[in-house]
């Protein structure tokens, strides 16, 4: 059974106005993305280079971790190496004014803050902020963590973020807390 050409315009104009309404929300999240990327964060204010260990402490993003933290990491990160794995940083300390851009950033990229806040915190409550957390790059280096990293007091937080380590000293005895789920409470990203 065919359609009447009077139905058929119909549906082709609901599909164009759906495809072109997709297309003008692309173009603005893009747009979003791309204005507030262009802000001037800097190595100063954490971002680090790819490539970046534990053992690179002339940048802040590294220099300015919890003096704990780090050598628990360098700790971690030599350890590693006997095994073979490099233990690299890609986020450590960061300045509240990175820490809001990446905050933007997920909200431009996410559609909106609930969603946002499930992956990236606000400065004024970030433990990376204060230095007492790091993003360790490579799936080798992290299932290395997940399984050595109590041994050093470092423990993966959140259930949804298997990179992320903050220091538990109590962990060298009695082992990390599990992760925290996906929607419990995550305030400190």
């Amino acid at each position: 059974m065919s359609r009447s050409p009077r139905a058929r315009t119909r549906r082709r104009r609901a599909l164009t106005s759906t495809a072109v309404g997709m297309v003008v929300v692309a173009i603005i999240v893009t747009l979003a993305c791309q204005s507030v990327s262009s802000s001037t964060v800097t190595e100063d204010d954490g971002v680090l280079p790819d490539g970046t260990t534990a053992f690179d402490d002339h940048f802040p993003g590294v220099a300015n971790l919890d003096p704990g933290l780090l050598r628990a990491l360098l700790d971690a990160a030599r350890d590693a190496a006997d095994d073979g794995i490099a233990l690299y940083v890609n986020s450590g300390w960061r300045s509240p004014v990175y820490q809001n851009q990446l905050l933007d950033e997920a909200v431009a990229a996410y559609g909106s803050e609930a969603e946002a806040d499930r992956w990236v915190a606000a400065a004024d409550t970030s433990a990376h902020v204060s230095g007492a957390a790091v993003d360790i790059g490579y799936d080798d280096a992290t299932v290395w963590l997940s399984e050595h990293g109590a041994s050093h007091g470092l423990c993966q937080i959140y259930g949804n973020e298997p990179w992320h380590y903050e220091l538990r000293p109590e962990a060298v005895s009695s082992g990390c807390p599990p992760p925290a789920t996906v929607g419990a409470v995550l305030d400190h990203r």
